[in-house]
């Protein structure tokens, strides 16, 4: 199953979020129908956003706690520094679907910035 891990501003439109969605599978050679599950931290779970955009898609929206958030912190290859400081990961959205896949999931695509939204595909055995 692919995973799109999802980071984004406060108050992100769904627009914005599909569109980056649309962005990192493009960058993958995916078609965005292959997507299984959107994931992001659970501090997230307000963004009416994410959860329209995974609506659209038809998948689950897993959220995922501070811990395995963290966990996950260590496997991810895209940094940043601001994103580190406030979230205590250096990338949310990849964080967020290696941790939803587990921990045999691996990257497809690193972390990939359109506007306020950021996109990370994930592949795992594992289901939602």
């Amino acid at each position: 199953m692919i995973i799109g891990g999802i980071g984004c501003r406060k108050g992100v439109s769904a627009a914005a979020i599909s569109a980056a969605i649309e962005n990192a599978c493009a960058q993958a050679g995916l078609a965005a129908n292959r997507i299984g599950a959107l994931a992001t931290a659970a501090i997230k779970e307000n963004e009416q956003g994410i959860a329209e955009a995974a609506a659209a898609l038809g998948v689950p929206l897993i959220l995922v706690s501070e811990p395995d958030l963290r966990a996950a912190g260590a496997r991810v290859t895209t940094r940043s520094a601001r994103v580190m400081e406030l979230t205590g990961v250096p990338s949310v959205a990849e964080a967020a679907a290696l941790a939803a896949g587990g921990p045999a999931a691996s990257l497809l695509a690193a972390r990939i910035a359109v506007g306020p939204v950021t996109c990370a595909l994930a592949q795992t055995e594992r289901a939602p």
